[in-house]
Parts: structure tokens; C-alpha cells; sequence
């Protein structure tokens, strides 16, 4: 069973295992095991940076993709939360007979 807390390593030991990956022929799972470390973590940070340098999969979204992705999905949740806090405004300005003019 695995630990509830989650390793953080530093940006220079993931470089530092990527870089191991590339250059030794081995696999990403046989570096895992020499680093101690779970092999999904050190494929998925072999994968992100294939994409960063252009050479992922078709459609995969390098780091600054997905940082624009998840700052877009945050600024709609915010709009959409405006957007309803406006309209229970406007109907209860309308069920107090009161007129709201919107600009």
C-alpha cells in the first residue's frame, strides 16, 4: 500500500533524472528503481518534457499549454460566479419591483 504523503522532489533532480533517462540507454522504469523513486512519476516527468522539447505524443500540451489551460478554466469559474451572483441580483431587484439598469 502506498504512503498518504506525497514525495516533492526539486526541478533539478527531475532535470537530473530525465537527463539520466536519455543518456544512459536504460529504461525509464530500470532509472526509477536506481533513484529510488516510483517509475510513474519519473515517466510523467519524461513525458512532460518530450512535449516541452516538441517531440511528445500528437495533441499533448507542453508546460506553459497546460499552465494557460488551468489559468483559463479558473478565470471562467470566476466569470460563471459573477455571472450568478448578477442574475440573483437582477431577480431579486425585480421581485422588489425595483428596475435595474445595467450598463
Amino acid at each position: 500500500m502506498g504512503s498518504k504523503y506525497t514525495k516533492r522532489y526539486t526541478e533539478e533532480f527531475k532535470r537530473d533524472a530525465i537527463a539520466l533517462v536519455d543518456s544512459s540507454g536504460k529504461t525509464v522504469t530500470a532509472v526509477a528503481r536506481e533513484l529510488g523513486i516510483s517509475s510513474e512519476s519519473l515517466r510523467g516527468w519524461y513525458r512532460r518534457a518530450k512535449a516541452d522539447r516538441g517531440e511528445g505524443e500528437s495533441g499533448e500540451l507542453t508546460s506553459a499549454e497546460r499552465e494557460e489551460l488551468k489559468r483559463l478554466r479558473k478565470e471562467v469559474r470566476e466569470q460563471q460566479q459573477t455571472i450568478e451572483i448578477l442574475k440573483k441580483a437582477a431577480l431579486e431587484g425585480v421581485s422588489r419591483g425595483v428596475s435595474l439598469a445595467l450598463s
